[in-house]
């Protein structure tokens, strides 16, 4: 009864609005590369409990906490950060909305692009 499924949400603003007021936050997705998703989740909600997958470290790295398939181990993550206090909380969450902030700006992603597309001095 701790844990509410809100199904799939695809008003925008009611979708951040429930994120904003959601004591946490947790990201199952295994798929490769940074999950659209996730950056929303990391920009507006203070706790993100994150699958413990490459791509997902990637993306949160020491904003979020982990956890993995191991039965009883997400569970006992949701006991922990129960017991967690607040400033630990708002710590992570002012971390996680700085990493955003900081390191997924389109000026850094156009950039690294042009690093990649460029790298030999032109398109090929």
């Amino acid at each position: 009864e701790r844990i509410k499924f809100v199904g799939s949400v695809y008003d925008q603003e009611l979708l951040k609005k429930i994120r904003e007021n959601a004591y946490g936050y947790l990201h199952g997705h295994t798929v490769g590369g940074t999950n659209p998703s996730l950056l929303e989740a990391l920009s507006s909600t203070d706790l993100n409990l994150l699958l413990d997958v490459r791509f997902n470290r990637e993306v949160g790295k020491d904003s979020a906490l982990y956890w993995d398939k191991t039965p009883g181990n997400l569970a006992a993550l949701i006991d922990r950060v129960e017991k967690m206090g607040g400033e630990e909380k708002k710590r992570l969450g002012r971390s996680a909305k700085e990493r955003v902030a900081n390191d997924y700006t389109w000026e850094k992603i156009c950039a690294k692009y042009e690093e990649i597309f460029l790298k030999d001095g032109g398109w090929s």
